[in-house]
Parts: C-alpha cells; sequence; structure tokens
C-alpha cells in the first residue's frame, strides 16, 4: 500500500513538474516584455509560432521556433532569420532564408525566399526590418501554444490541473495532520498504559508488604501470647 501511495506521488509530481514547464513555456511565448519592436523577448530570445509551411522541411506550422538577437553584420546567405514585412497588405513578421545580400554605400539589403517557395520575397529589406536569426526549433509546441492562447486551453491545462494538485495537497496534509494525531494518541495511550502498570505494580508490591506485616505482626502476637502462657504455668508450679 505504501509502495502505491509513493508511486502514485511520484506521478503527480512528474506530472505536475510538466504542467510547470509548459506554463512557463506559454508565458515565455506570449507573455515576456516586449522591445522596440513589439516582438516578445526574453534574453535575447524570441519564442514564435509558424503559420505556414513556406519554410518546410527546416520547419512546419505549428511548430515553435525561436529566434536570436544577432548581429546584422555577421548574417551570411543562407542564415534563416526573421523580420518585419507587408503580407496581404497587412504588416507583419515572416522567417525565410537569405537567397542574397546587397550592400550599396554601406547600407545592407536582404533578399529572402521560404524553402518551399518558388519564387523569392517581393519586398527587399534591410537591417532595421531584421528582429533576429532563427536558432532552433519544438516541433508541433505551436500548436499547443495556440490551444493555451484560448480561455478553454488554459483553463484546462494548466489552471484545472494546478487547483487538483493543489486540492490533492491540501488533502495529503489534512490526512498527515490526522495520522500525526493518530499517532500521538497511540503514543499517550502506551504512556498512559505504562503509568498504570506501574501504579497496579506499586499496589501490589504495597499490598504484599501489608500481608508481610499482617503476618510479622500475628507471629510476634503468637511468640508473645506462649511467652506469656509459658511465664503463667511456671508461676503455678511455684506456687504448688
Amino acid at each position: 500500500m505504501k509502495a502505491v501511495k509513493r508511486g502514485v506521488t511520484v506521478v503527480i509530481s512528474i506530472i505536475l513538474w510538466a504542467i510547470i514547464l509548459l506554463a512557463a513555456l506559454f508565458a515565455f511565448t506570449t507573455l515576456a516584455t516586449r522591445d522596440q519592436n513589439n516582438v516578445a523577448s526574453l534574453g535575447g530570445f524570441t519564442p514564435m509560432i509558424v503559420e505556414s509551411d513556406s519554410m518546410a522541411p527546416t520547419f512546419y506550422a505549428g511548430d515553435l521556433i525561436f529566434i536570436k538577437k544577432c548581429d546584422t553584420a555577421a548574417l551570411k546567405e543562407g542564415d534563416v532569420i526573421t523580420f518585419h514585412t507587408i503580407i496581404n497588405n497587412e504588416y507583419a513578421l515572416n522567417t525565410h532564408r537569405i537567397e542574397s545580400i546587397t550592400e550599396m554605400n554601406g547600407v545592407r539589403s536582404y533578399t529572402t525566399k521560404g524553402d518551399n517557395n518558388d519564387m523569392a520575397d517581393t519586398h527587399v529589406i534591410s537591417d532595421g526590418d531584421i528582429v533576429g536569426k532563427y536558432v532552433n526549433k519544438l516541433s508541433g509546441f505551436g500548436k499547443i501554444m495556440e490551444f493555451l492562447s484560448s480561455s478553454m486551453g488554459f483553463l484546462i491545462v494548466i489552471v484545472l490541473p494546478l487547483l487538483l494538485f493543489f486540492i490533492y495537497q491540501i488533502y495529503h496534509l489534512v490526512m498527515v495532520s490526522i495520522n500525526l494525531k493518530k499517532a500521538i494518541a497511540v503514543e499517550e495511550a502506551k504512556e498512559k498504559e505504562l503509568a498504570k502498570a506501574k501504579v497496579d505494580e506499586a499496589e501490589a508490591a504495597l499490598e504484599e508488604a501489608r500481608r508481610l506485616k499482617a503476618e510479622a505482626e500475628a507471629k510476634i502476637a503468637e511468640l508473645e501470647a506462649s511467652k506469656g502462657a509459658n511465664k503463667e504455668a511456671k508461676k503455678d508450679e511455684e506456687d504448688e
């Protein structure tokens, strides 16, 4: 039984840590401090959810990628970068590979292209458009982050398990308290039984002492009576 309880505790702890790590990743993705480009950044890293397959097979829609701030002067052709651009007439972020770099009067411009696209991107970008360089990915984690971004997803995956865990912890503390009180009660009962046994033992010893005293007094009385009888007999003999 104890082994089962220990195993359940270990499983619950593992689930809790997984939830905490997932919540931390969620916070890292959506609640991190924002820089001047209005892009979430923590320690120079920016997590982003991939929304299309334009860079397949490097990464796919639903992946979570990590972008790191970089020195644009160190960028070279073939690097994958995230940059501000216009997509469908809207200001947006895009992550594509540098196809070519052009420098004129000390100013660099970049032509980019998705690995899965047939043509290069329409807009040529400059250093000021670049957010950072792609460094790594977590396959499929973007879908999890999108689900967590919804109220229902956050409630089901983060809030509810944490609530259940805290309820379990309260239950565990209550049970520990009850078991501790039971252990104290058992210990007190043992101490009372031991004290009662010592009292009974002392009373028995006292009773034995009283019995021995009574026997001794009876023998003394018997000896005195015998001694008196002998004196009386001797006196009668002398009178005769």
